[in-house]
């Protein structure tokens, strides 16, 4: 089979856009002061929003191995992002749970996001941004994307 032209492939441009856009954003996010933090990071912010968890629970989320989950929660421990406790129902338990920095940071996450949302709305003007919207979430919504999204079970792409 004949490889697509890049310009006509779709993923590889979903994955262009997805790149450029993630690099925006972190770009914003370092000159906020989170300068810190790869997207790696935002995998496991998404699961600690909804309220702390266990390090196996956040293991089972991500789609990795309970030490894989205990090496990225360390290294966001030691940024300051997070911090683990006990559970108040079983001492034997640690939970982990956002910091106040870790909290700022989603939110000068969320402000980042909406900054690039802008620029590409701006791009392309709200007519074709709308239809494009459109024909994005219909893809993602068939693709089985807006459920994992919606749930907050988005996996990092290995």
């Amino acid at each position: 089979m004949k490889p697509a032209r890049l310009e006509e492939d779709l993923v590889l441009l979903f994955t262009a856009i997805a790149s450029a856009s993630s690099e925006d954003v972190l770009r914003r996010m370092g000159k906020a002061g989170y300068g810190d933090l790869r997207p790696s990071h935002g995998y496991v912010f998404q699961h600690l929003i909804p309220g702390p968890v266990k390090v196996r629970e956040l293991a089972a989320r991500l789609g990795i191995t309970a030490q894989g989950a205990s090496k990225a929660v360390t290294e966001l421990e030691e940024l300051g992002y997070v911090r683990r406790r006990v559970a108040e129902d079983d001492q034997r338990n640690r939970l982990v749970e956002l910091t106040e920095r870790g909290w700022a940071a989603v939110e000068a996450g969320r402000a980042a996001r909406a900054a690039v949302n802008r620029r590409l709305r701006t791009l392309l003007g709200e007519e074709q941004a709308g239809a494009l919207l459109a024909a994005l979430q219909r893809i993602a919504d068939r693709a089985g994307g807006m459920e994992l999204l919606s749930s907050r079970r988005l996996r990092q792409p290995h």
